[in-house]
């Protein structure tokens, strides 16, 4: 992206900042926010991510450079089905050898590929020894047991650690928990070869209160020893919520509250991130149209949901939801269209007699967000009841709230409080279809109402904005680098290797 020659002169100026990411960018907006308008503010950044193949892949981010490096281990994406007419995605023309070798599977991949009953038995099968691995090297290595029951956890380092180092950074911004560690290790290599680097960690979730990411039973102890053995190295911690703030100030008996980078959208004549001062050229082309790709026009209401799609985020309600509500349509932006469970809530549109009223749509970038979901009537948020989903106040909110849309929301803590307090939408009881029937008809019926809570000297919009966090991100950069180091304890030295 251009920026102003004033930009352009200080670009860098202020220090290297080296971000981390366990996974490949695209489709984080948080990370992609951070990493640009901390650039943009004059820090030369550096995003590494993850790739998805065996090879380094580099791209800009505006003035940010992003490098997703290739995992230990990780295994090309699989060849397409070859066809007459063209090559497989390994480059192999269709036909030649790579289209007849066959492909050898091992136990544990043939019942992943296999699934139902048979996967749900071996994993059941496995709960026992899983617990018992569990007692065991927490009894003897406590917080440390991580490195046995979850030794995949040192892939980022392998991959990350030698890249930071050779990048000699001023700042480490680590996202998220597997992020941490790898931090906090370089942050004290350095300090070791005698450079003060800082090192923030940007807690994007409650990991006590989440959901595990794979079905067994050392995932969750693991990675929480591996988050509280960590936690003391950072410099600074940020999250997304007050809520959070507190809990994590809690959990890890920081020195310091986190301080809240809340997950606003970039919208429109922001600017600047450090100044405020138009730079001259937007991040990216005009916003697709909703409406147009739905094939609606502008008189039929549209519910959306925007964000991440799996079972917890509710959205089989709002499919159930829509026999009773006449003439209404649904769009679900989603990463990938084809995920199952985008597949199954289709198939259960089809069942009910509505797959006609379902759309769904790709992702846009994050700075085409606001404007693409502006046409719809309503923003949805079916969440389940889960720790994080109580005390979170997510990036959807906020970009639903910048679109003007009403939104209506599960009876979720925090984001509940919030749209009852602000009067932009109504709250239903997490799973019940019958009453998010009721939400939507009492908001469709009167949309104005709740789109009122965005104008006027009350509106929250103000501070609700991308370039209101990046400028809380940049003087807390610059205060870091203006202050001593902190010294972490002679027992978590220790526990560095």
């Amino acid at each position: 992206m251009g920026t102003n020659d004033g930009t352009a002169a200080v670009r860098g100026a202020r220090g290297r900042v080296v971000m981390l990411v366990d996974n490949g960018v695209e489709g984080d907006s948080r990370v992609q926010k951070t990493a640009r308008s901390a650039a943009e503010a004059g820090w030369d950044v550096t995003l590494l991510g993850c790739s998805p193949t065996d090879r380094e892949q580099r791209w800009q981010l505006g003035p940010a450079l992003v490098r997703l490096l290739p995992m230990p281990g990780a295994r090309p994406a699989p060849a397409t089905t070859p066809t007459s007419d063209g090559p497989t995605s390994d480059g192999v023309p269709a036909g030649g050898a790579a289209a007849t070798r066959p492909v050898r599977r091992t136990p544990r991949e043939w019942l992943l590929a296999r699934g139902g009953l048979p996967l749900r038995a071996a994993r059941l099968a496995r709960r026992p020894l899983e617990h018992a691995q569990v007692r065991l090297w927490r009894a003897v290595q406590g917080d440390g047991a991580w490195r046995r029951l979850e030794p995949g956890l040192w892939n980022y380092e392998r991959a990350f650690g030698p890249v930071v180092d050779a990048l000699a950074p001023d700042l480490i911004h680590a996202h998220d928990f597997r992020m941490l560690g790898v931090g906090a290790r370089a942050r004290e290599r350095a300090r070791g070869a005698g450079r003060p680097v800082r090192l923030v960690w940007d807690a994007h979730e409650f990991l006590p209160g989440a959901r595990p990411r794979r079905d067994n039973a050392r995932w969750l102890p693991a990675h929480l020893g591996y988050e509280r053995e960590y936690a003391p190295y950072a410099d600074a911690v940020v999250t997304v919520s007050e809520g959070l703030a507190d809990l994590l100030h809690r959990e890890y008996h920081l020195p310091a509250r986190p301080g809240v980078i809340l997950n606003a959208p970039a919208v429109d004549g922001e600017g600047d991130p450090s100044t405020g001062e138009p730079t001259g050229d937007e991040p990216g082309a005009a916003a697709p149209d909703l409406r147009r790709l739905c094939g609606l026009d502008g008189s039929t209401p549209l519910l959306v949901y925007a964000g991440s799609a799996a079972v917890q985020r509710g959205l089989d309600t709002v499919v159930e939801a829509l026999p009773r509500l006449g003439g209404v349509h649904l769009a679900l932006v989603v990463g990938d269209p084809q995920a199952p469970y985008v597949r199954q809530l289709t198939a259960a549109a089809g069942r009910l007699g509505v797959a006609d009223r379902v759309h769904v749509q790709r992702y846009v970038s994050p700075w085409q967000v606001v404007p693409f979901l502006s046409s719809a009537d309503v923003g949805l948020i079916p969440l389940h009841h889960w720790p994080n989903h109580e005390i979170a106040l997510i990036t959807k909110f906020f970009e639903y709230a910048h679109a003007r849309l009403p939104i209506v929301v599960s009876d979720v803590r925090t984001m509940a409080e919030t749209v009852r307090a602000t009067g932009q939408g109504e709250v239903f009881r997490a799973r019940d279809v019958a009453d998010l029937v009721r939400a939507v008809r009492a908001v469709l019926a009167a949309p104005g109402r709740y789109r009122a809570a965005y104008n006027g000297p009350d509106s929250p919009l103000p501070g609700w904005t991308w370039a209101a966090q990046a400028r809380r991100l940049d003087t807390l950069y610059r205060d870091l680098l203006a202050t001593e180091p902190v010294t972490p304890t002679p027992a978590g030295q220790a526990n560095l290797r």
